[in-house]
């Protein structure tokens, strides 16, 4: 049956285990193996597939990014994936102010796309850098702006979909004449007209809406089906706006009908001057009673973060350094944002806020944020959802209650009642709110894992959805219904206006195939979890120590499903670069995650590491690291992905060609030798041709040149040109350096010796090969054996500095994880430097100074490594270079180069690396003229950037050689 649809398809239809297996959640606490999914190629597809569902009695799932909270898009029928093929932007009317988009288009990058045409679209989730159209749509998102610029359903203006016959309908605004002539089509769209007329005509059920829903002035409601819109129309005999559909279709979380296109209205862009009012208090009560007097503002932000969110951030790498603004340690903040067109107003603006907020003299601090810092600090806010699953152990907050909205004058009233319910369960609760918009991000600390836990999740829910109601709220606010909610739309808004829902999906979709369970005839909310509740949890070994995480399995569960990760290379960052180049959800650190969370507890093996789809999940990970900093959650993927080789290969042999790259140190050594032989076999086409092949090397990748070379005696040399006048260092001669480029060594030597750094020299192999191919007994070998010697320096406090960022920085990462002692390699981690951090660090102290160097104009663009991204920084890399008085330094927003060590050698994985470097870095390289130096401190780096462009890079160190003038 799936075959034949498959066969049918331009696009493509996977049944095997593994991509139903990364379908099978979403970043909620939902599982449900699909049966299939699909990546339609174009609108034939879609019609194909839902007449193919109605006549088998398949249900149709729509997905974009899958980074619903609800539930929304795990299903067991077909899973649509429209993220991969339906992402134009199809036109834009600038006189209008409209544009016409396709489902799977990011909503960041269509304001990217709009920003020079003076227009963007208003709404605006956390994960507006991932999260596409038509999920918004789908959801009604609204996010931080919306007390400005509405929700998503103010901006459809119309919608090409399919309906469930397979006709293609477009929806938007109607005349009356333009109704009536829907009326009159005798055809299934004009059922559906005929049968809303019917019921917004009805005087008992105009009453019945108005009654039961929310109230009209929380525009934040996304309860069940939005009928209540409808009676603004003049089809109601009441409204006196034309009626328009995609109101209805708006929030309907793709029950009605499939969704192709979709023409959105947009605003100017706002106001370029802006700044931003964070106060700080100490109490919640405090926090809330300071909202509805700051919203006589005219704020285009007002968000409120509490503790517990505030906490999750100590713990994260990149959002530790946007936490500069927080004073102290305040039980919750808000976030109060004005903007204007000139400086005098905003002035004033934030003069009238700030003597607002000193007049109730509830807040303890209120620092006043400006250009980029405003940036930080949204940037710490969109991240907390994310951030909660840093939470250690089974125990995370759950998203139930998390999306309930009241009005802004119950606000105070409603938190202290849900506190009360909370207290009650003796739980602990996570406080997030849109506080501008009366909507509530509140989550309840529960381990889904246990049945009383589960209990919970059902009792708490129950509550919280009866106390909205009492303050006649809206308990979907713009999370959407999805599973976890719509079982108590009935409860929300009465029995009569659910079985009128009821009646409005059978005109839609009289069979039911469009995302069923969702809104009307809802699955249970506490069946179909993530986990098998009170299961014995499964014994996983592992060599390297997971205990920070308590162990692997809980490593990999801390993935939340937000889909950070799905960031495209338009946006900032380096996380999975695979995806950016295919776009396939097996190449991103939440289906890496997921995939090894399903099958460490689902398989039956004795070893559940072996397994074909972990190897196939894992298969293109670069380790490039980028996700133990930019994943919310910190899921290190990189590790994760070597203990699975290890396990993997323990069970099935290890393959020559990675012998061969993880022993690369000792071939290396041995042809050194006889460099000049080896070096001439490896030009060769012949031999060298056959060595690639033989090994599957890609043949487009030259083997790279090795050398010997007596650094003792470089050194000894360099002392007796130089005087020293500064601290003693150690040079760590690493692997790379050793055998490979020599030349940094000899470029490093010069730089500190006549800098008049007394330098003493490390020869080790930092283990980097042996990691990346998961040969973890001979890496962690070599870590006992460099430990001695590493704890002796920083015991003597002698930093050591090390060139290429791999290998220095696995003493500060990995060796962690080969459990020989926290406490040594602590201090062994912290006596360890790139030779960059030294150089800042002495810079910043005033020993190192532009005098030694030239006073040439020079331009030097940056290319730094992923490790160096992810587990340093990369000013520090800037602060050296722009040591010469005269240089103009900037840093390439390039992402990851894409060769990864031995990864772009590798012959099934050439043509995905060059992809990689084709997203930013070789289009920024090529855009220099010849007379830009190019730097990049990555061995590999430095190799990608000349196979892909034929520029040389060069190491920051040699660039500061060339610049040496004492």
């Amino acid at each position: 049956m799936l075959n034949y649809i498959k066969d049918q398809l331009e696009g493509e239809l996977f049944i095997d285990k593994l991509t139903t297996t990364l379908y099978a959640t979403d970043a909620s606490v939902y599982r449900k193996i699909p049966m299939a999914v699909a990546y339609p190629k174009n609108e034939t597809d879609i019609k194909k597939l839902i007449l193919f569902a109605k006549e088998n009695k398949i249900g149709l799932i729509p997905r974009t990014a899958g980074t619903s909270l609800a539930g929304q898009c795990v299903g067991d029928g077909i899973v649509v994936d429209v993220s991969k093929h339906f992402t134009e932007i199809r036109s834009l009317d600038t006189d209008k102010k409209q544009v016409t988009v396709q489902p799977g288009v990011i909503r960041d990058e269509l304001n990217q796309y709009l920003a020079p045409y003076g227009l963007f679209f208003g709404p605006n989730t956390s994960t507006s850098n991932r999260c596409m159209i038509g999920g918004m749509v789908g959801n009604n998102s609204s996010g931080t702006t919306s007390i400005q610029y509405g929700v998503t359903r103010d901006k459809v203006v119309s919608m090409t979909t399919f309906i469930s016959d397979g006709s293609k309908v477009q929806f938007g605004t109607l005349s009356q004449n333009g109704f009536l002539g829907k009326m009159s089509l005798e055809n299934f769209e004009g059922d559906i007209y005929r049968n809303i007329h019917k019921e917004l005509i009805n005087k008992e059920i105009r009453e019945e809406i108005l009654t039961e829903f929310p109230k009209p002035q929380i525009h934040r409601r996304n309860t069940g089906y939005a009928v209540d819109e409808l009676l603004k129309s003049s089809v109601s005999g009441e409204g006196e706006e034309e009626l328009n559909l995609c109101k209805l279709l708006s929030g309907s979380e793709g029950t009605l009908a499939f969704t192709t296109e979709i023409v959105l209205q947009l605003d100017d862009l706002p106001p370029k001057l802006s700044a931003m009012v964070v106060t700080h208090y100490k109490t919640l009560e405090d926090c809330l009673s300071d909202v509805a007097p700051v919203m006589a503002h005219n704020l285009h932000t007002c968000e409120m973060m509490d503790k517990v969110i505030l906490d999750c951030t100590k713990n994260n790498r990149t959002q530790l350094e946007n936490r500069f603004f927080v004073d102290g340690d305040p039980a919750a903040l808000l976030m109060l944002e004005v903007k204007s067109d000139t400086e005098e107003d905003l002035e004033l603006q934030l003069k009238q806020l700030l003597t607002t907020v000193e007049l109730s003299g509830l807040s303890y601090a209120h620092p006043i944020l400006r250009n980029d810092d405003i940036n930080k600090a949204v940037e710490l806010r969109k991240a907390g959802l994310g951030l909660l699953g840093n939470i250690v152990g089974d125990r995370k907050a759950v998203a139930c209650i998390e999306d309930t909205a009241v009005a802004l004058e119950d606000l105070k009233d409603f938190i202290g009642e849900f506190s009360q319910i909370m207290k009650g369960y003796d739980q602990d609760a996570v406080y997030y709110a849109h506080a501008g918009a009366g909507e509530l991000h509140l989550r309840p600390i529960l381990n889904l894992k246990k049945s009383t836990d589960v209990a919970l999740f059902r009792a708490i829910t129950t509550d919280v959805a009866k106390l909205t109601k009492k303050y006649k709220g809206s308990f979907s606010g713009e999370h959407g219904d999805g599973i976890v909610r719509a079982e108590f739309i009935p409860l929300m808004i009465g029995d009569k206006n659910y079985e009128l829902l009821k009646r409005v999906k059978s005109y839609f979709d009289p069979h039911n195939i469009f995302n069923p369970g969702k809104i009307v005839d809802a699955y249970p909310m506490d069946e179909s979890l993530r986990y098998e509740i009170d299961r014995e949890e499964p014994e996983i070994k592992t060599l390297m120590d997971f205990s920070d995480s308590e162990g692997i399995l809980k490593a990999a569960e801390k993935c939340n499903g937000s889909g950070d990760c799905r960031k495209t290379h338009h946006m900032s960052g380096a996380m999975c670069p695979s995806y950016h180049a295919t776009k396939n959800e097996k190449d991103t650190t939440r289906g890496r995650a997921n995939a090894l969370r399903e099958f460490l507890t689902t398989s039956d093996k004795s070893n559940k590491f072996d397994n074909k789809e972990l190897k196939e999940v894992f298969d293109l990970c670069l380790s490039c690291k980028a996700c133990s900093s930019e994943c919310p959650s910190n899921v290190d993927v990189a590790t994760l992905k070597a203990e699975f080789l290890y396990q993997y290969q323990e069970e099935n042999g290890y393959p020559l060609r990675a012998k061969l790259f993880a022993y690369n140190t000792a071939l290396n050594k041995m042809g050194s030798k006889m460099a000049g032989i080896t070096n001439a076999l490896y030009d060769s086409k012949l031999i060298g041709g056959f060595i690639k092949k033989s090994v599957g090397v890609a043949p487009e990748r030259s083997l790279p040149k090795v050398y010997k070379v007596d650094f003792d005696a470089l050194l000894n040399t360099a002392k007796e040109k130089s005087t020293i006048t500064k601290s003693k260092v150690v040079l760590y001669i690493d692997e790379f350096t050793q055998f490979l480029d020599v030349e940094l060594g000899r470029d490093a030597i010069e730089v500190l010796t006549r800098l008049g750094y007394e330098v003493q020299l490390f020869y080790a192999e930092s283990g980097r090969t042996f990691i990346s191919k998961g040969f973890l007994k001979q890496a962690k070998d070599l870590a006992i054996k460099n430990v001695s010697k590493l704890l002796e320096f920083a015991e003597k406090g002698l930093p050591v500095l090390g060139l290429e960022p791999s290998a220095i920085l696995t003493f500060r990462d990995e060796y962690k994880r080969f459990g020989i002692g926290s406490g040594t390699m602590e201090a062994i981690a912290k006596n360890a430097y790139l030779i960059e951090e030294f150089l800042a660090k002495e810079i910043k102290e005033g020993i190192l100074t532009s005098d030694s160097f030239t006073e040439e104009k020079r331009t030097v663009k940056i290319h730094n490594h992923c490790h160096q991204k992810s587990i340093s920084n990369q000013k520090v890399t800037f602060d050296i270079l722009n040591l010469p008085a005269n240089y103009s330094v900037s840093i390439i927003n390039s992402g990851c180069c894409g060769m990864a060590g031995s990864f772009g050698y590798e012959k099934e994985h050439y043509e995905v690396s060059m992809q990689v470097g084709e997203l930013k870095l070789f289009p920024a390289v090529r855009k220099t003229t010849e007379d830009v130096i190019i730097s990049a401190n990555g061995t590999s780096c430095r190799h990608q950037i000349y196979d892909g462009t034929k520029r040389k890079a060069l190491h920051p160190i040699s660039i500061l050689k060339q610049a040496l003038v004492v």
